[in-house]
């Protein structure tokens, strides 16, 4: 691969999904890469930049993005997150949301589902549930592979076995032959969308919760802090933002604080800034 090549395809993937290719990617780019030029009957990555310069959208443009998206996935993912929101999050929600007694929840960056699903089954553990309470969860992704084994909720052996309690493979999956498929109780409080991180937020509306891990360390500094600025205006006042443990909004967006009850967790800047110290000492 050319330098010229290998800066092309860098922009092309960047200007269309904010994912920024390092210089040490170029043997990434070419291993996956190189099978979609030879699918479509192109003359490798030269034949590859070429269609792509005369035609910059469609099935090959989308074909290119998602497989250099990275889709690495797991059921309740580094745990602190979800040990946050079965704690933290979903009884101040409790309190606060008692009149409409529903909670709206965005995957930003789902993949292969497990975390919306990790999502789900949490909920439905919670007393919130008990007391029959709504929560509805928008799973969204770039990658269109990815989505399509998400929305069909059917996993491997090895998969399920990537952090799911026993008990909750028992109760939620039913298996099938060798996959295990999640239960529909489950599937039916996910929603799937396809979604680009670059577009306005505007047409999803607004969430309690918004968990988007491990996608912004893909990003540039400048990418990252205008996704953060479009996350805050997605996330209700008193709402939760959760980011993976590599990621924080330090020099990147003055819209948000860390909160101390939960890792990776961040309110608005504008939220009762003292409250969560005194629920941490009065705990």
């Amino acid at each position: 691969m050319t330098g010229a090549e290998f800066d092309f395809i860098r922009a092309f993937v960047k200007e269309r999904s904010g994912l920024y290719l390092a210089d040490d990617k170029r043997y990434l780019v070419e291993t996956r890469l190189i099978p979609i030029a030879e699918r479509h009957g192109l003359s490798g990555l030269p034949g590859l930049v070429a269609a792509l310069s005369r035609v910059p959208g469609g099935q090959l443009s989308g074909e290119v993005v998602d497989a250099m998206t990275t889709n690495e996935s797991s059921f309740f993912r580094d745990r602190s997150p979800f040990e946050g929101f079965r704690d933290v999050m979903l009884p101040a929600l409790r309190q606060s949301r008692s009149r409409e007694r529903k909670v709206r929840i965005w995957s930003a960056a789902a993949s292969t589902g497990q975390e919306a699903y990790s999502l789900a089954m949490a909920f439905e553990e919670s007393a919130l549930r008990a007391e029959g309470w709504q929560v509805d969860i928008l799973a969204t992704d770039i990658s269109a592979s990815a989505m399509e084994q998400g929305k069909a909720g059917r996993y491997s052996q090895f998969e399920v076995q990537r952090g799911m309690p026993a008990a909750m493979l028992v109760k939620y999956f039913k298996q099938e032959g060798e996959t295990w498929s999640v239960c529909d109780t489950i599937r039916r409080r996910v929603a799937w969308k396809y979604f680009n991180l670059l577009d306005s937020f505007a047409p999803l509306g607004r969430f309690d919760i918004i968990f988007c891990r491990n996608v912004l360390i893909y990003f540039d500094a400048a990418t990252k802090s205008q996704v953060l600025d479009r996350l805050s205006g997605a996330l209700a006042p008193d709402g939760y933002l959760v980011l993976g443990g590599a990621e924080t909004v330090v020099g990147l967006s003055e819209r948000f604080r860390v909160d101390p009850l939960g890792r990776g967790l961040y309110r608005h800047t504008a939220f009762g800034a003292e409250a969560p110290m005194a629920r941490a000492a009065a705990g």
